[in-house]
This record gives C-alpha cells, sequence and structure tokens, in this order.
C-alpha cells in the first residue's frame, strides 16, 4: 500500500515577500536569456518615447499579408465563427462524393456558390481540387501537366515580371520532372512546356494572356487575384486549369487554402494523388473554417445594404483599395522619385459600373533607373520585395498594399518625404 505522505513532499504556504523575490529573480533570469537569444538590449519605452519609436520603426512590406481585412472580420462577430466538437471529422476521408477524396462537402459547396455570385468562374463541367493554399495547388499541378514519358523534365516559363516564387517552386526540389523555364516571352525551345499566366498579375497588376503559344505547350491560370476588389469582373474565367486562394478572396492566409478548377479528370486526378502524397489530404479544420467564410462572403454580396450585412466584404475591400491607391498615387506624384503603372477602366459586371485595376502590390518604378529601389525603401525604413527577384530590374519594388492602417499611413508618409533633393 502506497504511503501518501511519503510520495508528496509538503512545503509551507510562501509569504508575500518571498513571492515578490523570487518574481524579482525570475524577471531577471527571464531578461538574461532573451538577451543572450537575441543579443540586443532590453529596455523599457516611456510612453513619451514611443511616439518617435513608431515613427521611426521598421514597417516591412516585402510580403502579401492581406490583415488590411481584419476590421470587416470583426464586424461580422459570430457569423464567421465555427466550433468543432473535438470527435468532429477525426477521419482522413470526407463524406462526399468527388474525384477530390479529402474535400469536404461543405467548402465544394460554396466554393461553387461564390464563384456563382462574382461570375468570376465558371465551374460547370470542373472538378475542384483543394489544396494548401495555392503554393501547393501549384506544385501539384506542375507534376500533373508534366510529360510523364519525356526523357528531359518539362520547362516551366512565365512573363516577366513573374511571381517570385515560381523559379524556387520549380527547380529547388530537384525533381526530374519539371524544371524552371525562364521568361516566357523569350521561350523559343521547341520541347514541351508549362505556361504559367498569373492574371491579374503579381507584382505589377496587368491582366494577362498566353505568350508562348507554341505546340507542346499546357497553360496553368494563377487568378488569385481575379476578384472585385482587386480588379474588374469583365467576364468568368474559362479556362483549363485555373486556381485561387482564400488567402487573397476573403484575406484568411492563415488558414491555407486554395482550390482549383480542373476541366480535364486526369489531370485532377494527379493533382489529387499529388496532395495525397505530399500531405494526404488537406486539413478538414481549416476547410470548415473557409466554408463558413465563403458562405459569409456570399451572403453579404447577395444581401448588401441590408441591416444585417451594410456592405458587402468585396464593397468593403474596393473601397478600401481605392482610397490606399489614391493616396500612394498623390505621395509618388509629390516625392518625384517613382512612377506607377497605369490602368485602364472596364466595365465591372460585379459592381454593375466602370472600375479601375486596384492591385494588391504597387509595383514602383524609381526613375533614376540606377537606382536600387528596394535599397532606397530600405534606407528609409520601408521593405519592399526589389524587381530583381521578379526577373525585372533593381529600380523596380514591389510593396504590399494590404497591411494594416498605421503601417500603411506611414508608408505613404515617408513615400512622399523621398525627393530627389533628400537623397543627393
Amino acid at each position: 500500500m502506497f504511503n501518501f505522505c511519503a510520495c508528496v513532499n509538503f512545503k509551507q504556504e510562501t509569504s508575500d515577500e518571498e513571492r515578490r523575490r523570487d518574481a524579482s529573480i525570475r524577471k531577471k533570469k527571464f531578461k538574461k536569456s532573451l538577451k543572450e537569444a537575441y543579443n540586443v538590449p532590453l529596455t523599457l519605452v516611456s510612453p513619451r518615447e514611443s511616439l518617435n519609436y513608431r515613427e521611426d520603426r521598421i514597417i516591412n512590406l516585402d510580403v502579401g499579408d492581406p490583415i488590411m481585412y481584419e476590421k470587416f472580420w470583426k464586424k461580422m462577430g459570430k457569423k464567421a465563427t465555427i466550433v468543432i466538437p473535438g470527435w468532429r471529422y477525426m477521419s482522413y476521408l470526407s463524406g462526399g462524393q468527388s474525384l477530390c477524396w479529402f474535400l469536404e462537402p461543405d467548402l465544394c459547396q460554396q466554393i461553387l456558390r461564390l464563384h456563382r455570385v462574382v461570375g468570376n468562374a465558371i465551374t460547370e463541367g470542373r472538378y475542384i481540387v483543394v489544396g494548401t493554399g495555392s503554393s501547393q495547388l501549384i506544385l501539384a499541378a506542375l507534376y500533373a501537366l508534366s510529360s510523364p514519358n519525356s526523357s528531359q523534365p518539362t520547362n516551366v516559363v512565365s512573363a516577366i515580371p513573374y511571381y517570385s516564387s515560381y523559379p524556387s517552386m520549380s527547380d529547388d526540389l530537384k525533381t526530374s520532372v519539371f524544371k524552371w523555364g525562364g521568361d516566357a516571352t523569350t521561350y523559343e525551345k521547341d520541347e514541351p512546356y508549362i505556361e504559367i499566366v498569373t492574371s491579374p498579375n503579381n507584382p505589377d497588376g496587368s491582366l494577362r494572356e498566353p505568350v508562348v503559344n507554341r505546340t507542346g505547350g499546357k497553360v496553368l491560370h494563377d487568378l488569385a487575384y481575379y476578384w472585385p476588389h482587386y480588379t474588374p469582373i469583365t467576364a468568368p474565367a474559362d479556362h483549363d486549369l485555373s486556381l485561387f486562394t482564400s488567402s487573397k478572396c476573403t484575406g484568411h492566409a492563415g488558414s491555407r487554402i486554395g482550390w482549383a478548377l480542373v476541366k480535364d479528370p486526369e489531370v485532377a486526378m494527379k493533382m489529387v494523388k499529388f496532395i495525397e502524397m505530399n500531405t494526404i489530404g488537406v486539413s478538414k479544420d481549416s476547410q470548415l473554417r473557409t466554408a463558413r467564410i465563403l458562405s459569409v462572403v456570399s451572403s453579404s454580396c447577395e444581401q448588401a445594404g441590408s441591416s444585417e450585412y451594410p456592405e458587402s466584404f468585396y464593397g468593403f475591400g474596393h473601397r478600401l483599395m481605392t482610397e490606399r491607391w489614391s493616396r500612394l498615387k498623390q505621395a509618388v506624384k509629390h516625392s518625384g522619385m517613382f512612377t506607377l503603372p497605369d490602368f485602364p477602366t472596364a466595365h465591372c459586371t460585379f459592381h454593375g459600373q466602370q472600375t479601375q485595376p486596384r492591385p494588391a502590390f504597387a509595383w514602383l518604378k524609381c526613375e533614376d533607373e540606377e537606382e536600387d529601389s528596394a535599397a532606397l525603401l530600405q534606407r528609409h525604413r520601408v521593405i519592399g520585395r526589389s524587381g530583381v527577384s521578379f526577373g525585372s530590374e533593381a529600380n523596380f519594388v514591389r510593396v504590399s498594399m494590404m497591411d494594416r492602417d498605421d503601417n500603411f499611413d506611414s508608408f505613404v508618409q515617408r513615400i512622399s518625404k523621398i525627393t530627389r533633393l533628400s537623397e543627393d
């Protein structure tokens, strides 16, 4: 029989003085460990000093993190909330009859509903393949579209400026299936190829079509930004393979959900097989959360102007992006150091009026062609992504337009102060 008192070490209650002393010691040890870990001095900032600290802080606009939409989703409250009991959705398998065996039926229905409401893609005669963000889907698509019987890897090409991750996605796996082939506008090899067409384009926001148009080629359309808060919806996309992502569609980048609309069942099955080998499916929790979010977006569009949805999600996003682009253009004009692309207006079938593209990124060009634009911004404590990363020149730089208001406000102020006089 166990002797309870022998198994437990009783200790007298600690006094308030001892607790304060122990807390002080623990705080000092914690600060010391942080200082050693980061090798930076730890100092307290007074309220008076904090203003100067905020004005002088580094603003990281290198990544397209769409957190500016937080304001909308805070207003949605419980409508966008989902609770999953611990015993639900434990299986690898989903309950639907989809070719994509891990696609949740609720997500499938909400994807179809959203495209029908927005009118930006044809879904009839397409298979839906869900992935862990569009990044996984791009790799799955490249795997599925590559020539299986070729003795050489299939070339992957995209027109400059192309999305900066395409080269590394194509080459870093060191696969014998596909490889990076460079700029689509100069591709002349008599070999199988896959052209990635991003429209609207990341980084410059332009609308694009395939440019190679040679025999033996296949096309992958990355339509992550073909939504009415970024660009006019002129017609539903009608392609063999199109990719979308909740990251830019709703702002929920952390859920890591994307989907493909695929016409050819064999291509769809190969994509499913790739994801099965890669991650054995896609998180059900993320799929169900995304289904709820997409449902709220569709309802906000269908009931815009009602007491429940005073403004649609895309109305909110379009208004906010219009305001931001107007302010940035004024700041760039005042600076005189940069230029921005010009975008033509077009009739948007979703908004029912003429609208102008308001891309998720600003593609800034320094008028001094010898200037490194990313380095120039960094001298003003703004981090952007160099045009070199997109296959372009160093006098271009991409900055995100989707950060929180305080960061965007500071960025606009700093851009307006970068003048030729200040740099001489």
